[in-house]
């Protein structure tokens, strides 16, 4: 599974799987761009490895995710991947939401999925090669109670890459769905750690996930990934 010096993007990098997945990805020996919100946690980020540059910025916002693209491409000249990572979640019944819970979160969910792969789109099709990869949900195939802003943002991801891969593969450029269950991380309202996430995924598998399907041969593209702890039903 190599990676040496493949120049990789990823939003939502400050914690979690995102920071899990910068920190093997510079393991391995690709350069990482990162980018997130919390420019404290970004920043600590970039210290733990020397194969990291932090770039703080809003998923959501054209200016930041543009700065994004031209650091990676100022400090290294090409990008090879963009993990649009960035995302998180609001659990309540319909009649609960509140607009603006709408709106930001679909700001980051998705309009961020769209603004950093727009903002990368003209670099890869240039290169004639790049890879795409949404960190999406097993939800953007089912519903739930409670579920109907998040589950409707991972829908649309799910809309977006089914359009994408169709207008890109032809510069030879792969996109990549992750579909993954319960994950132990502080995306959960009991937090990461809890006792009742102990056999969940960790932050790692997800990013041995990460590593395995952008280091797959030039001719194979993995299009959709689905990983479950074995302890949830599926």
């Amino acid at each position: 599974m190599d990676v040496t010096n493949k120049v990789v993007l990823i939003s939502g990098a400050s914690r979690g799987i995102g920071r899990a997945t910068a920190l093997l990805l510079a393991q391995k020996g690709a350069w990482v761009v990162a980018t997130a919100r919390n420019a404290q946690d970004l920043k600590s980020l970039e210290l733990e490895h020397p194969g990291i540059v932090a770039v703080p910025g809003d998923v959501a916002n054209e200016a930041d995710m543009a700065t994004v693209v031209q650091t990676a491409l100022d400090r290294f000249g090409k990008i090879d991947v963009v993990i649009n990572n960035a995302g998180y979640g609001v659990f309540k019944n319909v009649d609960e939401l509140t607009v603006t819970e709408w709106d930001e979160l679909m700001a980051t969910n998705v309009k961020g999925t769209f603004v950093l792969t727009k903002a990368a789109l003209p670099t890869l099709k240039a290169q004639g090669s790049g890879h795409v990869v949404v960190v999406a949900s097993d939800v953007a195939k089912r519903t739930f109670a409670g579920g109907s802003l998040y589950t409707a943002s991972k829908y649309a991801q799910e809309a977006f890459m089914g359009a994408l891969r169709k207008e890109v593969r032809s510069f030879g450029i792969k996109v990549t769905g992750v579909y993954s269950g319960l994950v132990d991380s502080h995306f959960h309202a009991k937090g990461h750690g809890h006792e009742t996430s102990k056999n969940w995924l960790k932050n790692e598998d997800m990013a041995e996930s990460m590593l395995f399907l952008i280091s797959r041969p030039a001719h194979v593209v993995v299009d959709e990934f689905m990983i479950h702890p074995l302890s949830q039903e599926y």
